[in-house]
């Protein structure tokens, strides 16, 4: 038999049974010496007599769900007969052809009247029936498209012509789950349609869907309704999606987290890191059928968290043919329901033989080389560029959470963590990484981002992080270690074998021999498990504040010693402060009191002088005194406040002023003494001083009397 015809019968086989696992079927094909009926009769017995019955659209649809691990073993036990190829009824012919005309009938849900496998049987051959006479005249026949409506934890199917529209779609929505049309919100569909899919009357074949389509329901409320499609993505774009990926038929889980601005793309890279099957091989179940390598996960339609099915494609069929290796190759149907990284028409899969022709294309892909697994580039000569990018690096290939990594040169690391004050100080951790390494991936995967695991990091240790894939790097390391903490510790890093990294040193400052220096305390590989790395961690941790517990002790009498001579200083000069500042205001008392004194001096000197002057001008000022004598005179008696008396003669005709003059020329100034007459009583001073003595009754003899004002 032909590889062509054998790739013929494998579609078919697969079309009919839903056996999505291509070893499977071609494990059932092989025992039936690629009997096409014997191996459907294996899977799902039935009667000879039974004719596939049309199936209408008035017909309920209920979802079929094909599990090969339990249907093998069930259906197994049913007798089979056996038949070739050219017995196959004509619902089973030309069915890969079929596939090319994008029919409902390529579906991975199928409609299931009964719970007997007959009733199974019917359906499947109705649904191959109707595919096969829709492709004889898909020039008059209207293509028809299959919707498997997701809402409340249901499936419900929905078959509509290509010429459908949304508004009847959401009113067959509608009778099927009783939303009204003004609360459906429909998600999955194609990213570059959204806003097409937003318009009622846009038509179903505008929208580039596939035969069948999964899409997700949601009922808004009237507070809720909007635009859901656009708004709905944008807010998904800084969601994380936790997404949990089963590899077979090893069994392997993988729990990855991203954020909603992934790309399929991006994401299918990712998991290449953590299981070494290329982007190219692998197979995929759980993506909707209108997700595109280039969608982001808030686009594609999944949820925050979402399972998925991985296989390595490239492993799955190969048989010999004329000594040479063939690879199957599916149906386009196939290659849709499995998720395969493709973005091939359907066009390139219409001659099987084309590919046979061509070894390059079956033969494995060349092995990837450690620059696409590095996290620092080769021949980085500067560890604050090597460190900032190991962080970018590490985040982009293994996403949150992750260690806090530290950015900087290794000393700066080292100082951070062990050049401070015993209890600031912490233990450094180095992780060291490789990129060939097959622990790389569960180590930072599954290790690397255990909440405990972190929190520890965190709490105790400064982590500092170096990718060791390219010698340079390894060298550059190497001698910083050398120069930073010791030959013995660059040695323990040379040493370390590449199939137990990544590992983890930890370094810690400790006294040896009365000096203080740092040290590997603790060597970590990556062949360890969770609980080993953890008790690893605390053992360390443990172990580090038991040697510092005498440098805090130390540190802590130093500390009290410094403190008080520290307040003894401070009292001491603040006792220093008290006196010079006593002395100073002492000081500054006496200047003052010197000033004053220099001033008031000055200013008595002053007035002094201005009362001599007065005095002498006063004195120069009198008239002649007369005799005793002569006529016309008048003699006047002062009495001083002293009880003392100052006497002198007077022309009658001389004036008041000449009498002040007089009293002035002895010191005693009118503006700080009164000259008041006895009688009349009369202060002279506020007197006109112009007047005569005559004048003024004050002859021919008077006494006056000085007071002073």
């Amino acid at each position: 038999m032909s590889s062509e015809n054998k790739e013929e019968i494998l579609a078919n086989f697969q079309s009919i049974t839903g056996i999505d696992d291509v070893g499977e079927a071609f494990s059932h094909l092989e025992e039936t010496n690629w009997d096409l009926m014997a191996a459907i009769q294996r899977v799902i017995p039935q009667d000879d007599e039974i004719q596939p019955p049309l199936l209408t659209e008035a017909e309920p649809m209920v979802p079929f769900s094909y599990h090969p691990s339990t249907s093998t073993t069930a259906l197994n036990n049913f007798s089979s007969e056996s038949s070739t190829s050219s017995t196959c009824p004509r619902w089973f012919k030309n069915t890969r052809n079929h596939s090319k005309n994008n029919t409902a009938a390529d579906s991975a849900f199928v409609p299931v009247s009964s719970n007997s496998a007959d009733d199974d049987l019917i359906d499947l051959a109705s649904d191959m029936d109707l595919d096969a006479s829709m492709s004889s005249t898909s020039s008059t026949t209207t293509k028809q498209i299959l919707f498997n409506i997701h809402f409340d934890q249901k499936i419900f199917d929905i078959r509509l012509p290509s010429t459908a529209t949304i508004e009847q779609l959401k009113k067959k929505v509608n009778d099927a789950t009783g939303i009204p049309i003004c609360r459906q919100a429909i998600r999955g569909w194609p990213p570059a349609k959204l806003r097409e899919a937003q318009i009622p009357t846009t038509k179903l074949s505008n929208l580039n869907l596939s035969p069948e389509n999964e899409l997700i329901l949601i009922d808004l409320t009237e507070e809720g309704y909007m635009d859901f499609e656009n708004d709905e993505i944008t807010g998904r774009l800084d969601k994380m999606f936790k997404l949990t990926i089963v590899q077979q038929p090893e069994g392997n889980r993988h729990e990855l987290t991203f954020p909603g601005r992934t790309t399929v793309q991006e994401v299918k890279t990712n998991v290449y890191y953590v299981t070494d099957i290329p982007v190219r091989h692998q197979e995929w179940t759980g993506w909707p059928q209108s997700c595109e390598n280039e969608s982001t996960l808030a686009q594609s339609g999944i949820q925050l968290t979402h399972n998925f099915i991985l296989q390595n494609g490239s492993s799955k069929i190969r048989f010999n043919t004329n000594s040479a290796t063939v690879t199957s190759t599916l149906p386009p149907r196939t290659a849709n329901v499995m998720g395969l990284d493709t973005d091939s028409s359907t066009d390139e899969f219409e001659d099987a033989s084309d590919f046979n022709n061509c070894e390059e294309f079956f033969t494995d892909p060349p092995p990837v080389q450690s620059a696409s697994r590095h996290l620092i580039s080769n021949n980085t000569d500067n560890e604050t560029t090597g460190s900032l990018e190991f962080l970018d690096n590490y985040k982009q290939r293994f996403g949150e959470p992750h260690p806090i990594f530290f950015s900087g040169s290794l000393e700066d690391a080292l100082k951070e963590a062990c050049h401070k004050p015993a209890r600031e100080r912490k233990l450094l951790a180095i992780y060291l990484h490789h990129g060939e390494s097959i622990l790389t991936n569960v180590f930072c995967d599954r290790l690397m981002k255990h909440e405990s695991i972190l929190q520890t990091f965190a709490e105790n240790f400064i982590v500092y992080g170096w990718d060791l894939t390219h010698e340079s790097n390894k060298h550059l390391l190497l001698s910083s270690v050398t120069g930073c903490i010791s030959n013995t510790a660059s040695l323990t890093v040379r040493n370390i074998s590449i199939d137990k990294l990544p590992s983890i040193l930890i370094i810690g400052k400790s006294r040896l021999s009365g000096r203080t220096s740092c040290e590997v305390l603790s060597v970590i590989h990556g062949n360890v498990g969770l609980d080993d790395l953890m008790s690893r961690l605390l053992e360390s941790v443990e172990m580090y504040n038991e040697h510092l517990q005498v440098e805090i002790a130390e540190e802590d009498a130093r500390a009290l010693r410094d403190q008080v001579k520290a307040e003894q200083d401070m009292a001491y000069q603040q006792t220093l402060q008290a006196d010079i500042a006593k002395e100073e205001a002492k000081q500054q008392k006496e200047a003052a009191i010197a000033a004053e004194r220099k001033r008031l001096a000055s200013e008595r000197a002053e007035e002094d002088a201005r009362r001599e002057s007065i005095r002498l001008v006063a004195k120069q000022s009198l008239p002649h005194e007369p005799t005793e004598t002569e006529k016309n005179i008048s003699k006047i008696r002062v009495r001083k406040p002293t009880g003392e008396f100052l006497e002198r003669r007077f022309y009658t005709n001389n004036t008041l002023e000449d009498l002040l003059n007089f009293v002035a020329s002895h010191g005693f100034l009118i503006e700080d003494y009164k000259l008041i007459s006895s009688w009349p009583r009369r202060d002279l001073t506020s007197v006109n001083a112009t007047q005569t003595l005559q004048h003024l009754k004050l002859y021919p003899q008077e006494t006056v009397i000085l007071e002073e004002r």
